[in-house]
C-alpha cells in the first residue's frame, strides 16, 4: 500500500482493528440458526431438529424421508415432494403430513434444477428424489439459494457437500404373519453423519398406522439392537400394501 504524503504509518493498523472490532460486532448479533421440528422418535438422530437453510441427504428409506417432512408439516410449514411418481398420499398422510400443504411435482423432467430451485423459493421443506447427475457447482449455487431462502431440502439420493447424510442401513417389518396380516411398523438401524466426519447410530421403530388421530409417530429405541433377521434395507415385497413403505 502506497501512503500519501503527510499520512502516518499507524493509520493503516488503527482502521484494520477497526474493521475486525465491527465483524465481531456482526458476528455477535448474527441470529441463531432456525431449526424445525421433527416427530419425537426422530429426534434421537436430529436433536435438534432440521435446519432452515440445510441440506440433507437420506438414502435407503423413502419413508424415513417423508417422516422428516411430517414435523414440519405439522406445525403449518408448506411442503413439497419432487421427483417421486410412486408416492402415495395415503401413506404421506398416515406418517403426518398436512396434504392440504404438500405441493407435488412427480415429474421435473430435464428441467430438475430449476424446477428445484423454484419450489425452495416458497416452500420450507422440499423433498426431492436426486437427479442422474448434478454438478457440484450447482449444488453449490443450490445450497446457497436455500440459506438465502431459509427452506430445507431433503435429497433422496447422495448429494454432494449435504450439511448431514442419513442412511437407513438395515431394517426388518413387523405385523406380517405366514401369507397374513398388514404391515404394521418398521424396525430401522440409521446412521447419520455430518461434514466433520463423525456419525452415530440409532434404532428407530417407524409405526405406520395413525396414532389418536395425528397421524403416525417415529419411535427411538435407545440402545435396542436389531433382530437376527433384520436385512438391508430393499423396497416393499411385491403384493403387500404400498402405504406403509413407498419405494425403499
Amino acid at each position: 500500500m502506497t501512503l500519501l504524503a503527510g499520512s502516518r504509518p499507524t493509520s493503516m493498523p488503527t482502521a484494520v482493528s477497526e474493521l475486525q472490532a465491527r465483524i465481531r460486532q456482526m458476528q455477535a448479533t448474527k441470529l441463531p440458526d432456525i431449526m424445525l421440528p421433527v416427530l419425537d422418535g426422530l429426534r434421537s438422530i436430529l436433536p435438534h431438529g432440521l435446519r432452515a437453510g440445510a441440506t440433507y441427504s437420506v438414502t435407503g428409506s423413502t419413508s424415513l424421508a417423508l417422516a422428516l417432512l411430517a414435523g414440519p408439516s405439522q406445525q403449518g410449514s408448506w411442503c413439497g415432494v419432487l421427483g417421486v411418481p410412486t408416492l402415495s398420499t395415503e401413506a404421506a398422510a398416515e406418517l403426518g403430513i398436512d396434504l392440504s400443504r404438500l405441493v407435488l411435482v412427480p415429474q421435473p423432467g430435464s428441467r430438475w434444477l430449476s424446477v428445484a430451485a423454484a419450489m425452495t423459493d416458497v416452500l420450507g421443506v422440499v423433498v426431492a428424489a436426486a437427479p442422474p447427475r448434478i454438478a457440484p457447482a450447482e449444488a453449490s449455487r443450490l445450497a446457497a439459494r436455500l440459506r438465502q431462502r431459509e427452506s430445507t431440502l431433503i435429497v433422496l439420493g447422495e448429494w454432494p457437500g449435504a450439511d448431514a447424510s442419513i442412511r437407513a442401513t438395515a431394517s426388518t417389518w413387523s405385523g406380517i404373519g405366514n401369507g397374513h396380516g398388514r404391515l404394521a411398523g418398521r424396525l430401522m438401524r440409521v446412521e447419520v453423519g455430518g461434514r466433520d466426519g463423525r456419525s452415530r447410530t440409532r434404532t428407530l421403530i417407524l409405526p405406520f398406522a395413525p396414532t389418536s388421530g395425528t397421524g403416525a409417530t417415529a419411535a427411538a429405541v435407545p440402545g435396542a439392537a436389531m433382530p437376527d433377521a433384520a436385512v438391508p434395507t430393499a423396497p416393499h415385497p411385491v403384493g403387500l400394501r404400498l402405504a406403509p413403505e413407498l419405494v425403499g
